[in-house]
């Protein structure tokens, strides 16, 4: 970044990033934030309504993290196809699709009879679930400015508390006027929200004209899987997977099971789960718009070994209050959402600066959903270990490793920040 390009990044006003988007890129932006929210609610009703369901259906806690476990792994499938689908047929149709996959299948998961088909719709859920973020970011990424794309595209990140904090308000409503046994269905239920999103994107938004016409000359060469494993792109490819594995592992360690925590380790009632789920998601939303100005201020890499390092401390620190002290976890939930958050407003940026334009979908949704499904295993250990002598609090320190593989993956990587997406 030269020195101009620092001084004028210095001396912006706070919105900047969004009014040099021009009309075309501000509707992309709104397209975005909002599939990125509504694919954070859809997600998000299962681990609030977990404690429900496993009762339900009698289910054990290696049970329990395996309906989420299934959804990230099959993210990364979906991830993966819709990566591809983003260099081939476009960003926006591409947007379509996996909003309406995810918004079909949620809505299915509340007509599940057993577990084994909850399981499966949950499954299906997460091919949609893991393709809408890599269509939106690069859609966001590719209308904003150098100098304002780290804070562009981590505001889009920030959806994904918006969408967490509608879920709550919607599960502690929905909890108090149902009967647990019908409430975790009417929540499901409620995932039919992002068909109206649909709509508004088919008329509203279009692909930048630049990248338009790059697809359509580079014919066949676009959307390759074997791109992205030849030449310079092979190291790029193996450790920005390591990383998105390793913050990924750590994050849906603690989305997982932190209801399930609050409910049944700290014995709060639906009420206090939810008022202490608001605390986080208030700390979760000022991390990812705070960290995306850091990203853009002190660099790609430098702003999420920071962020990683902070977020295995508080996770320990946070599961591992003694009991009676509740108090202390209300006060840790903000820095902990915080930092956890903070950490994912580079990805967006940092994964499209890392691909050119012809392999970027297919790079960035395979290393970003590689991490998904591989960072799914956490869950699924927690589970299985909190059926020992652990506990939830105790078998949710696992997830503070996942952090530790992201510092290190990020040794290995180019700082990209200030480059000009080709």
């Amino acid at each position: 970044m030269t020195t101009d390009t620092q001084t004028e990044v210095a001396q912006a006003r706070p919105f900047d990033w969004f009014r040099t988007l021009g009309p075309k890129g501000k509707r992309a932006f709104i397209g975005a934030f909002g599939g990125y929210g509504l694919d954070s609610y859809d997600f998000q009703v299962l681990p609030l309504g977990l404690a429900a369901i496993a009762a339900y259906f009698g289910l054990t806690t290696g049970q329990a993290g395996l309906l989420t476990t299934v959804t990230l792994v099959v993210s990364a499938l979906g991830g993966a196809l819709a990566g591809i689908l983003v260099d081939k047929i476009g960003r926006v149709r591409t947007l379509q699709v996996t909003v309406a996959t995810y918004t079909v299948f949620t809505v299915l998961c509340g007509f599940a009879q057993n577990f084994e088909t909850l399981l499966i719709f949950r499954a299906f859920q997460g091919l949609g679930f893991g393709g809408e973020w890599a269509a939106g970011a690069i859609l966001v990424a590719e209308y904003a400015r150098a100098e304002y794309r780290g804070r562009a595209v981590a505001f889009v990140q920030s959806a994904w508390a918006v969408g967490w904090a509608l879920s709550v308000i919607v599960y502690t409503v929905v909890f108090q006027l149902f009967d647990p046994d019908v409430a975790w269905r009417v929540l499901f239920f409620t995932g039919v929200l992002p068909a109206f999103l649909i709509i508004w994107v088919r008329r509203n938004l279009k692909d930048p004209e630049v990248v338009t016409e790059r697809r359509e000359s580079a014919g066949k060469e676009t959307g390759s899987f074997a791109a992205i494993f030849r030449g310079r792109l092979i190291r790029t490819t193996v450790f920005a997977s390591l990383l998105a594995t390793g913050v990924q592992g750590g994050y849906y360690t603690l989305a997982s099971w932190l209801p399930t925590f609050l409910k049944n380790s700290r014995g709060l009632d639906v009420v206090g789960t939810g008022g202490y789920l608001a605390i986080l998601i208030s700390g979760a939303f000022l991390g990812y718009v705070s960290g995306g100005i850091l990203t853009d201020k002190l660099g790609r890499k430098r702003t999420m070994q920071l962020f990683a390092t902070l977020s295995a401390v508080f996770m320990v620190g946070y599961t591992q209050v003694p009991e009676g002290a509740n108090t202390l976890i209300l006060i840790l939930g903000f820095p902990l959402g915080f930092c956890t958050s903070a950490i994912f407003s580079g990805f967006g940026s940092f994964l499209s600066e890392l691909y050119p334009t012809q392999s970027r979908g297919t790079g960035q949704g395979f290393t970003y959903n590689f991490g998904r499904a591989v960072g799914a295993v956490f869950p699924a250990v927690v589970g299985f270990l909190a059926a020992t002598q652990l506990g939830i609090g105790g078998a949710m320190i696992f997830g503070a490793l996942g952090y530790a593989i992201a510092v290190f993956a990020l040794f290995f990587l180019p700082e990209t920040r200030g480059i000009q997406l080709d």
